[in-house]
């Protein structure tokens, strides 16, 4: 695979899956295919309107939810060579008329539920916006009226020429309106990631993906859009998170990605439904008999966990899990059932993928290699061999949108600073080991990675949810760990029944205290906070620590 922009993409997918599925959806109850021929035609149609608009900053901002219009709109504008403005579905209104007025965006495609936002930026003056268009009302018409331009004899369209190394997608990191950052990035940077991920993932035009995450998010959109129709594969929408099992039965989808919670809810689901149906010694003894057929090339877990690998379709073949570290226990626990998941990192200033497993190269707890033609190096490294990580690659942002200092504080020589920590091993195998700025320094000098405590309680403590894992300054400037659980209120009240605040409490506390046992002293848990309220966390369920800091203070 190789392209010079998403136009080629398009372009070639049109002559060589013109007759696949490249949707597939859910309408009145039932499930309604469109192939790649009417996306390319639509696609077309909307870019060919789009620039009949004249716009003054070519600048088109898109929010909904994962749907069929939003990938029209996204590849419409960026084959056009117009700046696509991708914005988080979440956003609260005063952030998103902050996020127009930051990007000046001429282009608003929206959906429905938003018009709120629309009637206000309407009323005020200073919006940079020329064109409002609802998908749910206007896109029938605005594909007619493009059908027309784009068959003219001088359509604007197929003139087009794409500068493949310029900014053309404007993407808002996660954070508060003064904090977010624009990452600015090309159609090159995208189209050599799709190259790089097209070597490492065993994926095909017979495949489908279920489509989870945000769509506007860089991991979903390169890794679950871009890279599905390169392929010439197959795209589904998945309902919510309620929906998953029923929808991978809907759709028969073969690849899902995801982030680290969602395996990790979706692995405790299954263990619990094999208690609960009172299997787990059955289950215990067909673990302990697939590992010892393994060991002599014989492979029967379809077979042994049948009812497992039916909840995902008899299709299914790999999870990849993303956006955050997700724990090797987990990738273990469910490869045992026969269900492979591969671990991936990157980051939207890299377009986004840096490293993932393959079938060639996989180790539990660890994200792969790096990806082709992408350098890496560690920083500053400690006596354990861990250091920042620091990425040279075609896929490297342009820099941070009109934020020179921000751009230069992380870019330098084509390198880019990432802020997180990792090792290799031995054979190569990068870990992560947690984000620079959130190490918690302790008094004697050891530094403490909050994640790997997280995953420990999350995993080894009953009706855990989630956890946080902070340092509290004492009076002496002493750091101590401490903990913010959420607990499963639902799970709790099934099985222990009504409990004070003070037995709830002691319950949590005597688990901490055997997770403290399997670490060393300086790592102990010395207060724990409890509560049923979610935590704070971006789209991709990354927690805002920041944020959920302040909360603990009371700030």
């Amino acid at each position: 695979m190789h392209f010079r922009d998403l136009r080629e993409v398009l372009d070639n997918s049109e002559k060589l899956y013109s007759n696949n599925t490249a949707f597939k959806m859910k309408f009145k109850g039932a499930v309604v295919e469109i192939k790649y021929s009417q996306f390319v035609n639509d696609v077309r149609a909307l870019g060919s309107y789009l620039l009949n608009l004249n716009m003054k900053n070519k600048r088109v901002a898109i929010i909904s939810n994962n749907r069929y219009e939003w990938c029209v709109a996204y590849m419409a504008a960026a084959t056009s060579d117009l700046i696509v403005v991708p914005l988080d579905k979440s956003l609260p209104e005063a952030e998103f008329h902050s996020l127009i007025e930051r990007s000046e965006s001429d282009v608003i495609i929206y959906e429905s539920k938003y018009e709120d936002f629309i009637k206000n930026e309407k009323a005020n003056e200073k919006s940079p916006v020329m064109k409002y268009i609802n998908m749910d009302t206007d896109l029938t018409q605005c594909y007619e009226e493009g059908k027309v331009i784009y068959n003219r004899k001088n359509s604007l369209y197929k003139k087009v020429k794409i500068e493949n190394d310029k900014m053309r997608f404007m993407l808002f990191t996660s954070g508060t309106t003064s904090m977010s950052k624009c990452v600015m990035l090309s159609h090159k940077n995208l189209c050599t990631n799709l190259e790089q991920i097209d070597k490492k993932l065993p994926f095909t035009e017979e495949d489908g993906v279920l489509s989870f995450l945000p769509i506007h998010h860089t991991f979903e959109c390169t890794a679950d859009f871009l890279f599905v129709i390169a392929k010439g594969a197959s795209i589904s929408f998945c309902e919510g998170i309620r929906h998953i099992l029923s929808n991978l039965k809907d759709f028969e989808p073969t690849v899902m990605i995801g982030v680290p919670t969602l395996f990790e809810n979706m692995y405790k689901r299954i263990w619990k439904s094999i208690v609960d149906g009172k299997r787990e010694k059955q289950v215990k003894v067909a673990l302990k008999a697939s590992e010892a057929l393994l060991k002599v090339g014989i492979d029967l877990r379809k077979q042994l966990f049948k009812q497992i690998h039916e909840n995902f379709g008899n299709s299914f073949r790999f999870f990849v899990s993303g956006a955050a570290g997700i724990s090797a226990d987990v990738i273990k626990g469910f490869d045992d059932f026969g269900v492979t998941i591969y671990q991936g990192y990157g980051l939207t200033e890299t377009s986004p993928v840096v490293a993932v497993e393959d079938p060639a190269n996989r180790r539990f707890g660890s994200v792969g290699k790096p990806m082709d033609k992408l350098e890496i190096r560690l920083d500053d490294m400690n006596e354990e061999g861990i250091g920042e990580i620091v990425v040279k690659s075609n896929t490297v942002m342009l820099g941070y949108y009109e934020n020179e200092e921000a751009t230069k504080a992380v870019l330098s020589k084509g390198w880019f600073r990432t802020g997180d920590l990792g090792r290799f091993d031995k054979d190569g195998f990068l870990y992560i080991t947690g984000r620079k700025k959130d190490v918690i320094v302790l008094k004697n000098g050891k530094n403490v990675f909050p994640e790997e405590l997280e995953k420990l309680i999350n995993n080894e403590i009953e009706f855990v949810k989630e956890s946080m894992v902070y340092g509290a300054i004492l009076e002496d400037n002493d750091v101590e760990l401490r903990v913010k659980i959420v607990y499963d209120k639902d799970a709790v009240m099934e099985k222990l029944g009504v409990l004070t605040d003070e037995e709830l409490n002691n319950i949590f506390w005597e688990k901490i205290k055997e997770v403290n046992k399997k670490m060393p002293t300086y790592k102990y848990i010395k207060d724990l906070i409890l509560t049923d309220e979610e935590l704070i966390k971006t789209t991709t369920q990354k927690i805002k620590r920041f944020e959920e800091m302040k909360k603990i203070l009371g700030k």
